[in-house]
């Protein structure tokens, strides 16, 4: 897991062939005027996925794994908090190929919990089970999908 501010976006590029493409729309794009859904960047390799998330606790959002995708996720209109289990210390789960996600029960708590604030920025790779979108308040992000190379 990486936890950054997005002025230092850039100093990721070189962690994967296709970071570039992401960063550039990351920093080129108005996030706040995206539509929610899917937003096309380049086919299956990359796409962002817009999406606004209800109030929720850290007991009410799974702990989450995917195989294929990196996710870098980018709270737009609030802050957010998002928790952090290396897949090292999760039990198996069943993965769904189809949605490219482990998801772990309801109310099993991840080990860590940071604030991500609006002008922050985090990285989920397959290794980091994560726990995003725990917020008091309706927080409107994208999540930009990275396929693993």
């Amino acid at each position: 897991m990486i936890l950054d501010t997005l002025d230092n976006l850039d100093k990721y590029a070189s962690l994967n062939p296709l970071f570039p493409k992401a960063i550039e729309f990351l920093k080129n794009s108005d996030l706040n005027s995206l539509p929610l859904g899917r937003n096309e960047i380049m086919g299956d390799e990359i796409f962002a996925n817009v999406m606004e998330v209800q109030p929720r606790t850290k007991e009410e959002v799974p702990v989450e794994i995917h195989r294929k995708y990196i996710d870098i996720q980018v709270p737009i209109s609030g802050d957010e908090v998002m928790g952090y289990t290396p897949k090292s210390a999760l039990p198996v789960g069943e993965y769904s190929d189809a949605n490219d996600v482990t998801l772990y029960p309801i109310g099993m708590l991840a080990q860590d919990y940071v604030n991500v604030k609006q002008s922050m920025f985090t990285i989920f790779f397959p290794q980091d089970g994560h726990a995003p979108a725990v917020t008091p308040v309706k927080v409107k992000k994208v999540i930009v999908k990275i396929a693993v190379k």
